[in-house]
């Protein structure tokens, strides 16, 4: 089989399409993959060929004079997502004249496979590769992008309509009106639905990469989205840090990451979780930059705390107690394959659903707030449950005003991984659904699904 794989040219967007490649290259499929070429080198490192087309950067836009919130949200998705579509289209084009591959399998934030598949013309079979949560529209109402939990009764599905309402006003509408003018100009027609949902409608099939236990029940799901648990954690290469075998002395090891995108102030969370954790002569605080230079940590590290440009997941998440991120996706599937409980602190892109269904499968906590004050955080006495994740009035309003400069309290940063280091309900909850990803074969999951669409079904 021959396939294209178009990635949008992040981190966190590439490394799952690359894994799909291996999965693929391993039976022996040709695989070419569509990226910008700033990711040629990790590409071609991963043993590919690369195809390139120019972006300017846009990926990696971030509207940093605006709060959290939906005006942010837009004006981001749309410079990073939207404004690329037209060129990827374009070049996809190109390259499937040039290649005539058996099927596409894209990234779900790659939206130059729009236009192909809203036009009459002949396609390859295209597959999406889901590398965040089930965006598909809501079943009780509630707007993507708060971190809202299911609603539990009709009051909470009423005030989730008016807050999807905000919500649609400031986000969801004008997205949905800038990707249809784009079409347009194109000489397509616009999207059946809001632009999230029809992503993962408008495929022959949709790769969903986690299991049902992490996601909410969108029951009935569209039969062209299939569950396949959790890809392996990238590899590193190169040598481990000289600080490596202090993990084996260590008798409680916390990850504190930014991951590769929201990571250009450290001071947001992994400073505050430093500091947090300064005095613990029990927990050894293992700091990752996501490639950033060690010195951009603008604290000095305490003596209790390591720290490198990147880390080996694979190895790392077993000896890890508990995690701290700012909720990617990515890292948030690795530490729950491994049984590790999370404290997720995060509003900006997906990061607060994330964050939300953290709370909500009881794996671990979502601070909810940026900059919450030391009497927000949890009991470390609490015990979590899906029902008894926290209540959305918490979470931020469409209409929020806070500062992501503000950063984590290390107070409350300091009660949410207590709890999730002594409440055994948090560990118990992390290891059941480490139970649940074992038993899928994500790698056969993916094949079949492949097999599937290339054979017409």
């Amino acid at each position: 089989m021959k396939l294209i794989l178009a990635a949008t040219p992040l981190t966190g967007h590439v490394n799952p399409l690359l894994a799909v490649a291996r999965i693929a290259a391993a039976r022996g499929d040709e695989v070419v993959v569509l990226t910008s070429a700033a990711m040629r080198g990790r590409v071609e490192a991963a043993g590919f060929r690369c195809v390139s087309y120019a972006d300017d950067h846009a990926p990696e836009y971030r509207e940093t004079s605006l709060p959290p919130g939906p005006e942010r949200g837009r004006r981001e998705f749309e410079r990073r997502f939207i404004d690329s579509m037209p060129g990827q289209a374009e070049a996809l084009r190109a390259l499937i004249a040039a290649e005539r591959p058996d099927a596409v399998v894209a990234g779900s934030l790659f939206l130059g496979v729009l236009p192909l598949l809203l036009d009459r013309r002949e396609r390859p079979p295209v597959v999406t590769c889901n590398i965040s949560f089930l965006f598909l529209d809501r079943p009780d109402g509630a707007p993507l992008g708060p971190g809202l939990p299911p609603a539990r009764d009709e009051a909470e599905r009423a005030r989730y309509a008016a807050i999807r309402a905000q919500v649609d006003r400031a986000f969801t509408g004008p997205v949905r009106a800038a990707a249809d003018a784009a079409l347009a100009r194109m000489g397509l027609p616009g999207l059946p639905a809001s632009l999230t949902h029809s992503i993962l409608t408008l495929p022959d099939a949709v790769i969903q990469l986690t299991i049902p236990d992490f996601e909410y029940d969108f029951a009935p799901l569209p039969p062209s989205i299939r569950f396949v648990g959790a890809l392996p954690p990238p590899p590193v290469s190169g040598p481990r840090p000289a600080w490596w075998s202090d993990l084996d002395g260590a008798s409680r090891v916390v990850l504190v990451t930014q991951g590769t995108l929201a990571n250009e102030d450290f001071g947001e969370l992994v400073e505050p979780t430093l500091r947090a954790l300064a005095d613990r002569d029990d927990v050894l605080v293992v700091a990752t930059t996501g490639g950033r230079p060690l010195d951009a940590i603008r604290v000095p590290l305490p003596a209790n705390a390591r720290a490198a440009t990147f880390l080996p997941f694979a190895e790392l998440m077993p000896r890890v107690d508990a995690l701290v991120t700012n909720g990617g996706y990515g890292t948030v599937l690795a530490a729950l394959q491994a049984g590790v409980p999370i404290v997720s602190a995060g509003l900006t892109e997906d990061k607060a659903e994330v964050g939300a269904r953290v709370g909500w499968s009881g794996a671990g906590i979502f601070l909810r707030e940026e900059g919450p004050s030391p009497a927000s955080g949890p009991s470390p006495a609490s015990s979590p449950s899906p029902a008894s994740s926290p209540s959305p009035a918490s979470g931020p309003s469409p209409a929020s005003s806070q500062s992501p400069a503000s950063g984590q309290e290390p107070a409350a940063l300091r009660r949410a991984v207590d709890a999730v280091l002594d409440a055994p309900a948090y560990r118990a909850r992390a290891r059941a659904l480490a139970a649940c990803f074992a038993r899928y074969d994500t790698g056969r999951e993916i094949l079949a699904v492949l097999d599937g669409v290339a054979a017409g079904g």
